[in-house]
């Protein structure tokens, strides 16, 4: 009698929580979409639909500061992904392959932590450690190093995540074939994580794009970056034009996201070949 309550119920439960799903899906992404619309409008007021135009775009890029807070923002991330991604992948591979070394949970621990403290405590910190402690004057690159310190450990987690299933027999393997431990790595260990690696440097490089708080603290004159610069125009005044430059940013990092997620796809596929 129960199972049969439960089973003339059950409709009614996946309506209610296909229910929530959309939703939870409308609230987070319909403002969204309605920024999107409302960059390509011909009003200057945000909320009027004036027609279809690209004239907002074509000031965002004949905008000179706007493009030098772009260009700021690509080299920032490339530079502090790249030397984010290296250093990840070697804190993943030690954590990992190393567990009865002294200190080991202690490093554990501190590579956790640009994850799990607020934003603000973290830029903050690094303020203190630039200006008072080392002590140099902000810049981009005082920027660089802020993103490399936030972005390695995302770079480590997603690197042991893909080395915890990796079949050791391998690498044992590929030394009994007379491989030293260099080759060992370059020729069998790399090749197996590099889904991994490369998951991690686009997340890496999606953090370091979007970055808002962390590049506040840490960015000297002359050294803005994008989002910055967007926050700024806001605290002014909402045009069309920041929704355009939103839309960008949008764009790119939608972009890099789903380029991540192929990787991780692709990461998973391996495993269950190598199963």
């Amino acid at each position: 009698m129960s199972v049969q309550q439960g089973t003339a119920h059950r409709p009614w439960v996946d309506r209610l929580l296909s229910l929530n799903g959309w939703l939870v899906f409308g609230f987070l992404y319909l403002p969204i979409l309605i920024l999107v619309i409302y960059s390509f409008s011909d009003s200057r007021n945000v909320g009027d639909w004036g027609g279809f135009t690209l004239k907002w775009y074509d000031r965002m890029f004949n905008n000179p500061e706007m493009m030098n807070a772009l260009g700021n923002s690509i080299k920032v991330a490339i530079v502090s992904t790249v030397v984010a991604t290296v250093l990840g992948t070697m804190a993943g591979i030690a954590l990992d392959r190393y567990r009865k070394w002294r200190g080991k949970q202690a490093f554990d621990v501190i590579l956790y932590l640009p994850v799990i403290i607020p934003e603000v405590t973290m830029g903050a910190m690094l303020l203190i450690w630039f200006t008072q402690v080392l002590p140099i004057n902000l810049s981009i690159w005082t920027i660089i190093l802020g993103h490399i310190a936030f972005s390695a450990s995302f770079v480590a987690i997603v690197v042991r995540a893909r080395l915890a299933n990796l079949d050791d027999s391998l690498e044992e393997a590929a030394m009994d074939l007379y491989a030293n431990r260099w080759t060992t790595f370059r020729r069998v260990t790399l090749p197996l994580i590099l889904p991994g690696v490369l998951g991690g440097a686009l997340l890496a490089l999606t953090l370091s794009l979007d970055d808002v708080i962390i590049t506040e603290f840490v960015q000297g004159p002359g050294a803005n970056l994008l989002p910055v610069y967007v926050f700024g125009l806001i605290r002014r005044q909402v045009t069309p034009e920041i929704n355009a430059v939103s839309t960008l940013m949008l764009a790119i990092s939608m972009l890099l996201v789903f380029i991540s997620l192929g990787f991780q796809v692709r990461s998973g596929m391996g495993r269950n070949k190598e199963e």
